[in-house]
C-alpha cells in the first residue's frame, strides 16, 4: 500500500443557535469553514466525519446553504467526505430519513451506512461506518442486525477505518461520567480495524483499543459549558504503512472564547452570593467572550435559589457577548417527616404519591404558578425514562425548557 493521509473530524453541530443567539450559529459555521480551509491545505486523501454534522435533524435553509457551500469546496478540491450520522442529525423517523441522504445524493458526502456494505474503499484504505441509534437499548438491539446486512470486512492488505458516533463503555471514557452515558459495550464494535474514528465526546481522546487506536476528535466549537475548556480542533492521520501511522492535532483558531467561573457558595445568603458572583464577572469581562458563572453549594435554611439576582450578575459585564449564569445552588431538602407522611401507608397509588412529592419539592424552588406544571413534567419524564423512550423524553424537555 502507498502512503496517504486523512482528516478525522466530528461534532460540527452546524446550525446551533446557542443561547438563542444567531451569532453563535455563525460561530459554528465559521469553525467549519476553518476546518475546510485547513483540510484543503493538508491535501488528505479523504475526510471522515464521525457524526453530528448538524445540531438538528432538520437544519434551517441558512445552515444547509452554508454546509453545501463548504462541502462543495471539499468536493472541488478532490477530497471525498465519508460520514455517519450522530445523535443530533440522525433520522427522526423511517419515512423522512436523515438530512444526510440528500447531501449524499448530491455527491457532497458519502453517507456510509446508506451504501452497500456501509463502506468506501480504494487501493490503500477500507472505511466502514455505522448509523447512530441514540440509546444503548436501541444500539444493542439494532446494531447486530445492521452487521448482518452490512458485514464489516476489513482488508489485510489495506488500512482499515471504523467510523461511529457513540460513547463506548470503556473505563478510559466513562471515568467520572454517569454510566447512563455509555451507548454500547466495546463488544459491539468489531475487531480487525486499524483506526476507530469516534464522535459524540466533545473532548479529544486517543488510547489503545482492540490492538489498534481509538480516537475521538472532539467538537469544533463549544457546545456546552462542560466542553468549554477543551481545545477545539480535529486530527490529521498520516499513514505510512498498515502498522505505521501518526495522529496529529490540528487546533482551530476561530472558536469563541468561553470563560467558566465556578465557585462554591455554601452557607452564604443569596444577596452575598449575588454580590460575589457579580464581582467575579466584572473582573473576567472580556470583549466578545461568553462568561459562564456557575453557582454551586448549599444555601442556608429558608433561602431560595430564586433570591439570587441573576439579572445583576449578568449586568456586571459590559464587553462580553453574553453572561450565561448556571444556578446549581442546592436548597434545604424536604424534611424527612414530610416525605414519610406522603409515602406512608399502602402504595396503591404510587403515581399520586409521587406527584405530591414533586409538588412539595418544587414548591420550595419555584413560584406557585409553575409548581404543578413542573410536578406533572417530572412525573411524565420518569414514566418515559422507565419505558426507555429517551427520544420522547428529550422532546418533552426541549418543549418545556428549550434545547440549551
Amino acid at each position: 500500500m502507498k502512503p496517504f493521509s486523512f482528516v478525522h473530524v466530528a461534532d460540527l453541530h452546524l446550525g446551533y443557535e446557542q443561547y438563542n443567539l444567531a451569532v453563535r450559529r455563525e460561530d459554528f459555521d465559521r469553525a467549519f469553514r476553518e476546518v475546510v480551509d485547513r483540510t484543503i491545505e493538508l491535501k488528505p486523501s479523504f475526510m471522515v466525519v464521525a457524526g453530528d454534522i448538524f445540531h438538528q435533524a432538520r437544519p434551517s435553509n441558512v445552515t444547509l446553504e452554508s454546509a453545501v457551500r463548504n462541502f462543495t469546496r471539499l468536493r472541488d478540491a478532490g477530497i471525498p467526505v465519508l460520514a455517519v450520522d450522530g445523535s443530533h442529525d440522525a433520522a427522526p423517523n423511517v419515512l423522512t430519513g436523515t438530512i444526510l441522504f440528500p447531501l449524499d445524493s448530491a455527491g457532497l458526502i458519502h453517507y456510509l451506512p446508506r451504501h452497500r456494505g456501509a463502506c468506501w474503499s480504494n487501493d490503500d484504505c477500507y472505511v466502514y461506518g455505522i448509523p447512530n441509534y441514540r440509546s444503548r437499548f436501541r444500539t444493542e438491539a439494532q446494531l447486530p442486525k445492521f452487521y448482518e446486512v452490512n458485514e464489516p470486512k476489513p482488508r489485510p492488505d489495506a488500512f482499515n477505518v471504523f467510523v461511529f458516533h457513540m460513547a463506548l463503555d470503556v473505563p478510559e471514557i466513562m471515568k467520572g461520567l454517569s454510566p447512563y452515558m455509555a451507548e454500547a459495550s466495546p463488544d459491539y464494535v468489531p475487531s480487525g480495524f486499524d483506526y476507530y474514528a469516534g464522535g459524540h465526546l466533545h473532548a479529544p481522546w486517543q488510547f489503545p483499543f482492540k490492538k489498534a487506536m481509538l480516537v475521538y476528535s472532539g467538537s469544533t466549537e463549544t457546545v456546552s459549558s462542560e466542553d468549554a475548556a477543551t481545545e477545539k480542533g480535529f486530527y490529521h492521520v498520516e499513514v505510512r504503512q498498515k502498522n505505521n501511522f501518526s495522529v496529529s492535532r490540528v487546533k482551530l483558531e476561530t472558536p469563541r472564547r468561553f470563560k467558566i467561573l465556578e465557585k462554591d457558595y455554601s452557607g452564604l445568603l443569596p444577596q452575598k452570593i449575588t454580590e460575589m458572583a457579580a464581582e467575579m464577572v466584572k473582573e473576567a469581562d472580556e470583549p466578545e467572550a461568553v462568561i459562564v458563572p456557575t453557582l454551586k453549594g448549599t444555601l442556608p435554611m429558608e433561602s431560595s435559589r430564586r433570591q439570587v439576582d441573576l439579572a445583576m450578575i449578568r449586568g456586571a459585564a459590559e464587553k462580553a457577548l453574553l453572561v450565561h449564569v448556571l444556578n446549581d445552588l442546592r436548597e434545604t431538602d424536604i424534611p424527612e417527616e414530610t416525605i414519610r407522611s406522603i409515602f406512608e401507608g399502602e402504595m396503591k397509588d404510587l403515581k399520586a404519591k409521587s406527584f405530591e412529592y414533586f409538588r412539595q419539592y418544587f414548591a420550595q424552588r419555584y413560584k406557585e404558578s409553575d409548581v404543578e406544571r413542573n410536578a406533572h413534567l417530572a412525573l411524565d419524564l420518569i414514566q418515559l425514562l422507565v419505558k426507555g423512550d429517551d427520544v420522547k423524553a428529550t422532546s418533552l424537555l426541549e418543549g418545556a425548557f428549550g434545547e440549551d
